[in-house]
């Protein structure tokens, strides 16, 4: 159970500075991600018929995973809430459009993917740092000394 709650909660927040930057990172990586899935979200009914469906559940339950990877789960990942599982689905989401969807085009189409990716893989790596919600809520979870 420890484990569980050092994955989710992780209980070393870093240094101010770095937790000032890892927000920054937080907030300009979610918004711009979050602004191609409402752009998908506005188009839900013209997308799902053609949407690309590289998971075999069809279009328009692809597109709606899609757009849970790029506009809800961003909001947790923005405000610290459950970060690590928040970014997990928007990982799987770069690597689908990266490794699958836009295979064949040219880099230069998938290059946009591809940043995110390596953003999202290092801010896991990192963490929330000390301005997010699971850092307050890891304080909250740990024993009293």
């Amino acid at each position: 159970m420890n484990a569980i709650l050092r994955f989710l909660f992780p209980a070393a927040p870093s240094g101010a500075g770095a937790s000032w930057l890892l927000l920054a990172a937080r907030i300009v990586f979610g918004v711009l991600l979050m602004t191609h899935g409402i752009a998908k979200w506005q188009n839900f009914e013209t997308l799902s018929a053609t949407f690309p469906d590289p998971l075999g559940v069809g279009s328009p339950a692809s597109l709606a995973l899609a757009i849970f990877g790029e506009v809800v789960c961003p909001l947790g990942f923005i405000t610290g809430t459950l970060y690590r599982l928040a970014l997990l689905p928007m990982i799987f989401t770069m690597c689908i459009a990266f490794f699958s969807v836009h295979s064949g085009d040219p880099f230069a189409v998938r290059e946009l993917a591809m940043l995110y990716l390596a953003a999202f893989v290092l801010l896991w790596i990192a963490g929330p740092g000390r301005y997010a919600a699971d850092s307050l809520i890891a304080c909250k979870l740990r024993p009293k000394r």
